[in-house]
């Protein structure tokens, strides 16, 4: 008699699990779509709005932003996680829905197998996001920004001195001032060389940017060619042209290049070459366990959330939304403080890599033990 019984307690746990999906995922969905939305807007009023303001052509600038949204989504998509999570089991239980399913025989632990594989969903969907558009993102984001620029160099900050632009073949292009009309002047291209002093250094009075294209016009200049750090060839030229290569330049954190962004091989190999080098490079070695902290931060919150739906149930106290959005953000504020700390060398980079999931399921298990001793 006890079999028939087993066989009908099954189709009802899943049935009350595809219900638990059911009530986070609406939830998960719109609070995705609410971070995404204001680390977007952030973006355009602190660093995009600017760029309007100098001149920069519309079309060129609404491109920038929506490829901001990628990289948006890699990283709310943990704390979205979390939010709908708190959110969705604190209204089943202020509804007596988890207090039913007890009393239909399935115990409250049963909450953290849809709720973990959602996380698991989550975490292979953030992962995938880093190492495919994010990367693809950031390099049409460094093309937009040399289309913005070649449209109207305006925008590097009209009046200011030494802008750096810099292109894909190592060349670090110093402008000493740009004026009215995209007049630059005071000019000095440097090839580098890694570790090395520099291969060729061209220097000239004024220049300009060839409008629709990629190519650097220079008038009275002089261009030096060095061999172990010793002049070899000393040149002089009233006109020439300089062609440009994937110019990286300076427009904000929308294109601030971050090491978290690069494909996971890449990210390797620069790493390393740091390691046989003997170079410290804290932050992409934080980087390089964001890779994989940050997707599992999802699992790390998706713990946290139902364990705490748990003790809140158990206890008789309820997450409301504020609480929810307070947790939400106080992870957020955890995250940023260790990832600076990593960045600047303060903590080793696995430890703040690591160290804010480890966190949220030190808490999470916490909760479940209290919640057991009731």
């Amino acid at each position: 008699m006890t079999r028939p019984a087993t066989l009908r307690a099954a189709p009802r746990l899943k049935t009350f699990e595809r219900y638990v999906l059911s009530e986070i995922a609406p939830l998960l969905f719109g609070a995705l779509a609410a971070v995404i939305a204001l680390l977007v807007v952030a973006s355009l009023e602190r660093y995009l709005a600017p760029l309007l303001a100098k001149g920069a052509p519309p079309l060129l600038v609404a491109r920038l932003l929506a490829l901001n949204v990628p990289e948006a989504a890699a990283r709310a998509l943990p704390i979205a996680l979390m939010f709908a999570v708190l959110l969705g089991l604190s209204r089943l239980a202020a509804d007596s829905e988890i207090k039913s399913a007890l009393a239909a025989g399935i115990p409250a632990t049963r909450l953290y197998r849809p709720v973990l594989i959602l996380g698991g969903v989550v975490t292979a969907l953030a992962f995938a996001l880093g190492e495919g558009l994010v990367p693809r993102a950031q390099t049409q984001i460094r093309e937009v920004q040399q289309q913005i620029v070649l449209a109207n160099p305006r925008v590097l900050g009209l009046g200011e001195q030494n802008v750096v632009l810099r292109d894909a073949l190592g060349r670090a292009i110093s402008i000493g001032q740009i004026l009215p009309g995209g007049e630059l002047r005071d000019l000095r291209i440097v090839t580098m060389q890694d570790g090395l002093p520099p291969r060729e250094v061209i220097t000239a009075r004024e220049g300009r940017l060839v409008p629709g294209s990629t190519t650097l016009t220079l008038k009275g200049g002089q261009r030096v060619t060095y061999q172990d750090a010793r002049p070899v060839t000393i040149l002089s030229f009233e006109t020439g042209t300089l062609p440009l290569q994937d110019t990286g330049t300076d427009l904000g954190s929308a294109a601030q290049a971050r090491p978290v962004n690069d494909p996971l091989p890449v990210l390797w190999n620069r790493l390393s070459t740091y390691r046989t080098q003997g170079i410290q490079a804290p932050a992409e070695f934080t980087a390089l366990h964001q890779k994989f902290a940050a997707p599992l931060a999802a699992l790390a919150l998706a713990f946290f959330g139902v364990s705490l739906a748990v003790f809140s149930f158990r206890s008789g106290r309820n997450v409301g939304f504020v609480w929810a959005l307070m947790l939400t953000f106080a992870y957020y504020a955890t995250y940023s403080v260790f990832n600076v700390m990593g960045e600047k060398g303060a903590l080793p980079g696995a430890v703040a890599a690591y160290a804010p999931d480890l966190v949220a399921v030190l808490a999470g298990s916490l909760l479940l033990w209290l919640s057991a001793r009731r």
